[in-house]
């Protein structure tokens, strides 16, 4: 099936509870792919995934693992028997570690009947900027010379993409080529305020610097007509394809 604009844009049910999530998915049920975060996933456990599935919706399931090796392959293996379209590991587990989950999450795939989740490594926060990164975690490379590192580690370790921000996609496509997915947060349309983002672009320029997927969570669900700012923003992206 051909992905229209609006599937590659994924909106984040960043509510604390299955009710109010609900309440989004009903407002917005022209949206395909919705990302499930760490909140409610805590909050409201599988069943939030069970009802995205009989909504016949894409789910992103942000976790961002980080763990030993064992902990993050069990982690992902019983992830991928819930059916999810994309799933997070922090780069930072190192390779055994990504590997250890990539393989994982062939066998829960497997042994549910669902199709292997892309795994997806988390590069560098859309929250952290070169200043925290240097002068808090110490990281002496430059931050796109950082989550480039991160990323191509990722794909040495047999995983399907990475996260990162729209600043650093560009860099990223170039290196790691087409078949690499890549998935942006902290994508933010003219106008509307960065809030915790440091690293961000329009979705216009993101999706032109190579981006697969864009995050877009307030800009869509805090305005006063989401379903309306959901559709601006496709409109925008159908006007200037990437």
């Amino acid at each position: 099936m051909v992905e229209t604009i609006a599937d590659r844009i994924i909106v984040p049910l960043d509510v604390p509870t299955k009710a109010q999530a609900i309440a989004l998915l009903d407002q917005l049920p022209q949206v395909t792919f919705w990302k499930v975060g760490l909140e409610l996933f805590v909050s409201a456990g599988p069943d939030i995934l069970t009802e995205l599935k009989n909504r016949q919706k894409k789910i992103f399931l942000d976790l961002k693992f980080h763990d030993i090796p064992n902990t993050v392959a069990g982690a992902c293996r019983a992830a991928a028997r819930y059916g999810v379209d994309l799933l997070t590991i922090h780069a930072t587990c190192g390779k055994e570690a990504l590997k250890a989950a990539q393989s994982a999450a062939v066998e829960g795939a497997a042994e549910s009947g669902n199709a292997v989740p892309n795994l997806l490594a988390i590069t560098v926060l859309t929250s952290l900027n070169a200043r925290a990164l240097a002068f808090d975690l110490k990281i002496p490379l430059e931050l796109p010379e950082y989550a480039l590192h991160l990323a191509l580690l990722a794909q040495e370790s047999g995983l399907a993409g990475a996260v990162c921000s729209p600043q650093e996609v560009k860099q990223l496509r170039y290196t790691c080529r087409d078949r690499f997915l890549l998935v942006c947060p902290g994508v933010r349309p003219s106008g509307s305020e960065a809030g915790d983002q440091r690293r961000t672009l329009t979705p216009c320029a993101a999706m032109n610097a190579g981006a697969n997927y864009l995050v877009i969570g307030r800009p869509i669900t805090a305005a006063a007509d989401p379903a309306l700012a959901f559709h601006q923003i496709c409109e925008e992206l159908i006007v200037k394809p990437a």
